[in-house]
C-alpha cells in the first residue's frame, strides 16, 4: 500500500518528468529518518487506485519513482513494477540497499530504468545509525547496478553527531576503490522536523566538496 503520492516532480527522477509513489514500511529505523509517518504507517492507496492516477496522466509524465518508507520490502513490488512499466512509465527505485535479491529480479525482468542507492554507513556504524542492517548487501546491491547496464547513483544523509567527517570520506574513497566515478551525492539531515530517533543539532559541519557533492 501506498502512503501518498506526489503528482509530480521534475528533481527525483533525472531528465524525466515522474509521479512518486510513497511506498510505507521499511525494513531500517534510521535515526536521522524525517519520514516516521511513512516507515510506520501501513499505507491508504491501493495499487487500483495508484494506476488509475497514472493512467489519468499518460501524455503528462514519463515516469514513476518507487519511494518510501522501503518500495523493495514491499512483497507485491514486482507485480507494481509490471504494471507500472505495462503502461509505458520509466521506473526509478529509491531504496536503501537492504535488498539486493530484490533488484536482481528487478533486473532480470528489465524493469528498473533508475536507480538510487543509500550507502548508509561502514558495518561498526549501521546499528546505531539505522538500528540494523548490513553493509555487505548494500555491497551486493552496488555490484549488481555497476554490471548492469542500469544508471544508478549513490547518496548518504549526513549527521554530524552520527558520523565523523573521516568517516564519509573513507566511505567516499572506498566507492572510488570499487569503481564508482559518478558523484557521491550527501543530502543535508533535515533539523526542526520529526524524525525517528532523538538526535541534536550537531549537524553543520563542512563536508569536504573534493568527494562528494552535495544535494
Amino acid at each position: 500500500m501506498l502512503h501518498d503520492i506526489t503528482p509530480f516532480t521534475l528533481l527525483d527522477f533525472p531528465d524525466t518528468p515522474a509521479a512518486i509513489f510513497w511506498f510505507a514500511g521499511c525494513n531500517l529505523r534510521c535515526a536521522y529518518c524525517y519520514n516516521p509517518e511513512i516507515v510506520l504507517g501501513e499505507g491508504c492507496i491501493d495499487a487500483s487506485e495508484a494506476l488509475a492516477f497514472l493512467q489519468r496522466r499518460e501524455g503528462l509524465l514519463e515516469g514513476v519513482v518507487f519511494s518510501g518508507g522501503e518500495c523493495t520490502q514491499v512483497p507485491s513490488i514486482l507485480t507494481w513494477a509490471r504494471s507500472v512499466k505495462a503502461l509505458g512509465f520509466g521506473l526509478k527505485i529509491d531504496t536503501n540497499a537492504m535488498r539486493p535479491d530484490v533488484l536482481r529480479r528487478l533486473l532480470d525482468e528489465h524493469l528498473m530504468d533508475y536507480c538510487a542507492l543509500d550507502y548508509k554507513a561502514p558495518q561498526a556504524l549501521m546499528q546505531d545509525i539505522c538500528g540494523g542492517g548490513s553493509e555487505s548487501r548494500f555491497w551486493e546491491s552496488f555490484d549488481l547496478l555497476r554490471t548492469s547496464g542500469v544508471d544508478f547513483e549513490v547518496r548518504t544523509t549526513f549527521h554530524g553527531g552520527l558520523m565523523r567527517l573521516e568517516t564519509l570520506e573513507m566511505m567516499a574513497h572506498t566507492l572510488h576503490v570499487r569503481g564508482y566515478r559518478k558523484p557521491f551525492y550527501v543530502q543535508r539531515f533535515v533539523n526542526g522536523v520529526a524524525t525517528l530517533g532523538n538526535l541534536g543539532d550537531d549537524h553543520t559541519k563542512a563536508v569536504p566538496m573534493a568527494y562528494v557533492q552535495w544535494r
